[in-house]
């Protein structure tokens, strides 16, 4: 009887509960976890962080639409420490743990390139915020994407600023010999030699406290510009406050490797003046920024927001629509890793943070930007309030290959 007693109660509740409009418990349906992969204790720290954080907020915020269907969403980040050997390890375990649906990374694209190997063979789903390197997604693999632009745009952004606003005459380019440093150095070089530009050396080295062999022959042939295509702790910073040291007057021209407060604080008074390119727009151009940026600031306890958290987020973002379609495309229940990599890549008018993303066929955004900007401060806290100087866009290979105009869009900054 008291059994029967205790039906009727739950019955009566629940019928209460109908009746009033509450909210129905959604069984439980498992744990779907989200993956950072980026260097967090050695090389780039605080751009590795950054995609770290821009994750896990994106997270916080983004996930009750998945959760409301039944799914626990986790967070878990991973340490690459800006190695391939370490991130191509991680990268096994990673697969290994079924509940991981999908990566956030990386920054290094020399990290990112061999990692993604190891996720394809799981049908594991990657979008990158930083990679920028052309074999990302140039190798045509299903499960490879990202938000950024591209290296052979990214270089030619710079030849084009160098040429047509600075009308350089030539050039001394350096790469620390990195995919990533190489990549972008050698589309600089391509394209500015392509217009006309003297390219008197291009060298690559490894080197990261004494430049002076590199730095010899730079000054003896005066060039009116020295690119460098590589990471600020890899040797951009330390190489520029040496270079300025001995007597180099040329403009000091690099790409998102240099990108970082902890820039200035390496380089101090040399950095001022330093001409770098971005795929990474400073937070204050993208809708909601104040929020974001608000947002940002109370959860990491931080002054700024660094470079990549913004791209980060929306790397999320694309993964957390993606993982949404991907269930109801299975009708309720836990997808597959196929079934969210195929929903991810077909990601079309998407708004995130940094705004509409659209995948072409190989995972790179149709439209990309890129900033041209200049430091005006060697105080790092400052680092954020580098001026841009001009703005670009450009299709991807393949949209320009579908009948979009190849040619830059480009607008001077105001």
């Amino acid at each position: 009887m008291k059994a029967v007693k205790i039906l009727a109660i739950v019955a009566v509740v629940a019928l209460l509960g109908q009746m009033l409009g509450t909210t129905p418990v959604v069984k439980a349906q498992g744990t779907i976890k989200i993956a950072s992969h980026s260097p967090l204790s050695v090389k780039s720290v605080e751009l590795g962080t950054a995609i770290r954080n821009g994750t896990d907020l994106a997270i916080q915020q983004g996930k009750d639409a998945i959760e409301k269907m039944g799914f626990k969403v986790e967070f878990v980040p991973y340490d690459d420490q800006g190695t391939a050997d370490v991130g191509v390890s991680n990268a096994q375990n990673i697969i290994n743990d079924q509940a991981i649906m999908a990566i956030v990374g990386h920054l290094n694209s020399g990290v990112a390139i061999p990692s993604s190997e190891v996720y394809a063979k799981a049908d594991l789903v990657m979008v990158s915020p930083a990679n920028t390197n052309v074999k990302v997604t140039d190798r045509g693999l299903p499960n490879v994407n990202r938000v950024c632009g591209r290296d052979d745009a990214h270089g030619a952004a710079g030849a084009n600023y160098a040429v047509k606003e600075l009308k350089v005459q030539s050039v001394y380019v350096v790469h620390d010999k990195t995919a990533y440093g190489e990549g972008v150095a050698t589309s600089f070089r391509d394209s500015i030699e392509a217009a006309g530009v003297t390219v008197l050396g291009f060298e690559g080295t490894e080197e990261k406290a004494n430049f002076d062999a590199v730095i010899t022959p730079i000054l003896a042939q005066k060039p009116d510009l020295v690119y460098y295509g590589g990471l600020y702790d890899q040797g951009g910073a330390v190489f520029l406050k040496q270079a300025r040291a001995k007597g180099l007057k040329a403009t000091y021209m690099g790409a998102d490797g240099l990108d970082a407060s902890d820039m200035a604080k390496l380089a101090g008074d040399a950095v001022v003046g330093t001409i770098y390119t971005s795929t990474a727009g400073p937070v204050s151009l993208f809708p909601d920024a104040k929020k974001f940026a608000d947002d940002y600031k109370a959860a990491f306890k931080v002054a700024a927001v660094p470079t990549y958290a913004a791209e980060s987020f929306a790397s999320t973002q694309v993964v957390l629509a993606g993982i949404e379609q991907a269930i109801k495309d299975n009708g309720g229940k836990m997808p597959t890793r196929k079934q969210v990599s195929t929903a991810v890549r077909a990601t079309k008018g998407l708004k995130t943070i940094i705004g509409t993303i659209t995948f072409d066929a190989n995972g790179d955004p149709e439209v990309a930007t890129y900033y041209i900007l200049k430091a005006k401060s060697a105080d790092p806290a400052k680092w954020g309030e580098n001026e841009i100087v001009f703005t670009t866009t450009a299709p991807s290979p393949l949209k320009a290959k579908a009948g979009a105009s190849a040619t830059m869009a480009a607008t001077a900054a105001k």
